[in-house]
């Protein structure tokens, strides 16, 4: 990384210091571009009309690529489990439950929980669907991915998320989850989106969360117990199978 030194400005008689000014550096992604634009640390390399092209063309190719997608679930999870953890292999087995149902699946196309959900969807003959996203470090669309789409930006793939499932699963996982899960937890409080399940697996993790969730915002009024009681926690593929039982499934938009 290139610096240029400046000398500071001091008063009259006090020794003047180098201050070190980094060089406005190439962005590492496209979200990256768009939210640091115009600050002295990127270089800005779209116009606002050139990014607003490039959004609508993604949104526009997630419409037309997801368009014949139906009964399906968005999963979610660490990126970060090894196949040799039990929780991937029981969203393998969780995501295999549902496709012998009818259900599609959609992750987030990465390894881990990702991999292992479209691992079951795989193995259950059901569409298994990957929504990777640009990252400053690589990340590959897992091998059991059937229809992949990479996006540039966090905020059109969570609408592909949203727009075609008819419920959430979110299995162990870091920040990411927790986003796509009070993401829809948002929305669900907002009457954004109706009827849609959102289960949390492995009640030995979330279990802190609701707790936590009684104790503070619910107890203190930020948030009304309806918010708590909409987030399903279970522990075994069929709890997962009954939790989505009242779900109402989107139409196909396209054969």
């Amino acid at each position: 990384m290139r610096r240029r030194a400046r000398e500071a400005a001091g008063r009259p008689g006090r020794r003047a210091y180098p201050v070190q000014v980094t060089e406005p550096r190439h962005p590492a992604s496209s979200d990256e571009e768009l939210l640091e634009a115009e600050t002295t640390e990127i270089l800005s390399q779209l116009s606002d009309e050139a990014r607003l092209e490039r959004i609508h063309a993604e949104l526009e190719e997630g419409f037309r690529a997801l368009a014949h997608v139906g009964k399906a679930v968005s999963i979610f999870g660490s990126a970060r489990t090894p196949p040799d953890d039990p929780q991937y292999e029981q969203a393998r087995r969780v995501a295999q439950a549902l496709g012998g149902t009818g259900w599609s699946i959609i992750t987030g196309g990465g390894g881990g929980i990702m991999e292992a959900a479209n691992r079951g969807a795989r193995e259950a003959g059901v569409p298994s669907i990957g929504l990777d996203i640009e990252l400053p470090h690589k990340q590959a669309m897992n091998p059991f991915v059937d229809l992949g789409l990479t996006f540039h930006y966090f905020f059109a793939r969570k609408v592909m998320f949203v727009r075609y499932a008819s419920a959430f699963i979110a299995f162990p996982g870091g920040f990411g989850t927790l986003d796509e899960l009070f993401e829809a937890a948002t929305l669900r409080q907002t009457r954004k989106i109706h009827h849609f399940p959102i289960v949390l697996v492995d009640s030995g993790y979330w279990g802190g969360l609701l707790d936590w969730l009684r104790d503070s915002p619910l107890r203190q009024g930020k948030i009304v117990a309806a918010d708590v009681e909409r987030l399903r926690v279970v522990d075994e593929p069929a709890e997962v199978l009954a939790a989505l039982a009242d779900a109402q499934h989107r139409r196909p938009r396209a054969a």
